[in-house]
């Protein structure tokens, strides 16, 4: 679909666009025509979700829609990485059912990073770099620029994301950014509904193997694990291309609107 938009004409009436998974293409599309656009909350799985969208979820995306200016995030005290089936009315009639969250995990707190934001889904962007597009905003980030990355339902293995990882090393495109978001793993589907504990040595497999990247190709990056701006539930809106400032000293993370 890429190539049959027409950019000056996008770029001459922009538009608030929100989406994220496969709508990474799109947010990395517009972000290199000079447009902010929105990571996270689809109609389907945020707006739709069973039972009522997540308070921590609407509250971000109405500051998104109808606000401008800094939006502190917060670590979610309970999430939720499992799904029940669409199909069965019963899903839609109570809260689903969520899991204490440990917070953020910090690795080299120790400095504070401002800058523009560039990432998405990581397997999308594997495919964008395959193809050598849409990745000129990655190219031109300089210091203090702020990478955010999330995996899907598809759950690639830890072994997969860091060679992911390591291409984008190889092209000196990690060392451009200054932090690193690590969206919270999503760690069970309705394919693979993985135990807790398989859910937990899947997190761990995969924080391992972005650090492994991070220091062969970015050892002095800060970076951040479990943000909940991925597929799992809540879900906050991360501007791509916007201004994101990541505290290390004092444990904060501000995205603007």
């Amino acid at each position: 679909m890429l190539p049959l938009l027409d950019g000056e004409l996008l770029r001459a009436h922009p538009k608030p666009f929100i989406g994220f998974s496969d709508n990474t293409n799109l947010l990395l599309y517009l972000r290199n025509l000079g447009i902010v656009s929105y990571h996270g909350a689809t109609v389907m799985t945020e707006l739709g979700r069973p039972h009522a969208p997540h308070p921590m979820t609407f509250a971000s995306l109405r500051a998104a829609l109808f606000t401008s200016g800094p939006y502190e995030l917060r670590p979610a005290e309970r999430y939720r990485d499992t799904d029940r089936d669409w199909a069965d009315p019963a899903t839609f009639e109570a809260e689903p059912a969520s899991r204490p969250a440990d917070g953020w995990i910090w690795h080299q707190p120790d400095r504070v990073v401002e800058g523009l934001s560039w990432g998405g889904n990581l397997e999308i962007i594997s495919l964008l770099l395959m193809a050598d597009r849409e990745i000129e905003g990655a190219r031109g980030a300089t210091g203090g620029g702020v990478l955010f990355l999330e995996t899907s339902e598809d759950m690639p293995g830890a072994e997969e994301v860091y060679r992911i990882l390591r291409a984008m090393g190889e092209r000196g495109l990690l060392s451009r950014f200054s932090a690193l978001l690590m969206g919270r793993a999503k760690a069970w589907s309705l394919d693979r509904p993985n135990s807790v504990e398989d859910r937990l040595r899947y997190t761990v497999e995969q924080r391992e193997a972005v650090l492994r990247a991070l220091t062969a190709y970015a050892p002095d990056m800060m970076a951040v694990f479990d943000v909940d701006f991925g597929h799992t539930d809540p879900q906050v809106v991360i501007p791509c291309g916007g201004v994101v400032r990541v505290d290390g000293p004092e444990r904060r993370i501000t995205v603007t609107y």
